[in-house]
C-alpha cells in the first residue's frame, strides 16, 4: 500500500462520526459544567450523556462525556477544553479503550409479578435486579451498555413501564495511569 493510500484511508476515517467518550480531569467548581458545555453549544455539537463525579483525588472531578462526532471535531473540542482554567486534562477516547456502564431504573406495577414468574425470570435472564418493591410498584434496576438496557425496557413495556430513566456513561480508560501521578506530572510541567 502506498502513501497516498494510507493518507486517503486516515482521512475517510477522521471525517466519520462516531460516538467518542471524553474524560476530563477538572477542579470541582461551580459553573464549570456551564463553561464545558458552552464549547460543545457553539460546535453545534450535540451532546449524547454527561457524568459528573468525583474522583480518588480530593477536589478533582471527572467529566464523561460522550458525543457523535468526526475524529477532527472531537480533538477541537478537547483542545478547546484544555484551555479552561480548571481543567487539568481532557482525553479523547475511542469505545474500544475504555470500561464504561450505565445503570437504568424501570418502574413497573406490582400486579406484574403477582401473575406467575415469567416477569421474575425476564429480570433475572437480563441481568438485572429486583431494587425496591412497593404496594403499587416495583422498581428494576440494571447495569450495562446503552443497548441492553433498551433491550430490557423493550422487553418490560408490554408488562406496563410506569417510568424509565437511564444514567448517562460512567467510564474508565484501560491504560494504568494513576490519576495522581498524571495530575503530579503534569503540575511539575508547568
Amino acid at each position: 500500500m502506498n502513501n497516498t493510500k494510507i493518507k486517503e484511508d486516515m482521512t475517510a476515517a477522521d471525517q466519520e462520526v462516531r460516538s467518542f467518550n471524553l474524560s476530563i480531569l477538572t477542579e470541582n467548581k461551580s459553573g464549570l459544567l456551564n463553561a464545558v458545555t458552552i464549547i460543545f453549544t457553539r460546535r453545534k455539537i450535540n451532546i449524547e450523556s454527561i457524568n459528573v463525579s468525583e474522583t480518588e483525588v480530593e477536589g478533582v472531578s471527572r467529566y464523561t462525556i460522550v458525543i457523535r462526532a468526526t475524529r477532527s471535531q472531537a480533538e477541537k473540542v478537547v483542545k478547546r477544553i484544555r484551555k479552561l482554567i480548571e481543567v487539568f486534562w481532557a482525553f479523547v477516547y475511542e469505545n474500544d479503550e475504555i470500561f464504561y456502564q450505565e445503570i437504568a431504573l424501570y418502574k413497573v406495577p406490582t400486579k406484574v409479578f403477582l401473575h406467575g414468574n415469567k416477569a421474575e425470570q425476564l429480570v433475572r435472564n437480563n441481568g438485572a435486579r429486583i431494587l425496591v418493591i412497593e404496594e403499587d410498584f416495583i422498581i428494576i434496576e440494571k447495569t450495562g451498555h446503552q443497548q441492553e438496557t433498551k433491550d430490557l425496557l423493550e422487553k418490560l413495556k408490554p408488562y406496563g413501564v410506569l417510568e424509565f430513566v437511564r444514567s448517562g456513561r460512567i467510564a474508565i480508560s484501560k491504560s494504568v495511569r494513576r490519576t495522581d501521578l498524571f495530575l503530579k506530572e503534569l503540575h511539575n510541567q508547568y
